[in-house]
């Protein structure tokens, strides 16, 4: 795996796999922003690991999968580095017969076991996973 990192400007920059797919990059303040952050990147790479492992078991149990989301937080530290301390993900099934138990077992294997982001990330940062059932009306 590889990727090409190129210059924009002193807080800009992008990044290029090796299919050609291309994301921007930025370190610009909040007002300024036009990308994720390097560190936003990390926590997008985290969820998005873990929910595709996530949508194939749910597919392998023949549940229904009307919708599906998620949602992940990272807490930081104040010292440089400003690594994550504490990371939490919330994942929403739309679901008629996917079961709570079920979903929380499937989202603690896809993220706990499956995930090669959360297998590359520091055993220091606490990240805790949740499973979220929304019954289609």
């Amino acid at each position: 795996m590889k990727i090409n990192l190129g210059y924009k400007g002193d807080k800009e920059y992008f990044a290029v796999n090796e299919s050609g797919n291309r994301i921007e990059i930025d370190m610009l303040d909040a007002s300024e922003k036009k990308a994720m952050s390097p560190m936003q990147l990390l926590l997008s790479g985290l969820i998005a690991c873990a929910a595709v492992d996530l949508v194939s078991m749910v597919k392998k149990r023949r549940k229904t999968l009307i919708d599906f989301s998620g949602e992940v937080a990272g807490t930081r530290r104040e010292e440089i580095p400003k690594k994550y301390t504490d990371i939490e993900i919330v994942f929403s099934f739309t679901s008629p017969d996917l079961k709570q138990e079920e979903a929380q077992k499937l989202v603690n294997l896809a993220v706990e076991k499956y995930c090669s982001v959360s297998a590359s990330m520091d055993p220091e940062i606490r990240i805790t996973h949740t499973a979220k059932i929304i019954r289609p009306e």
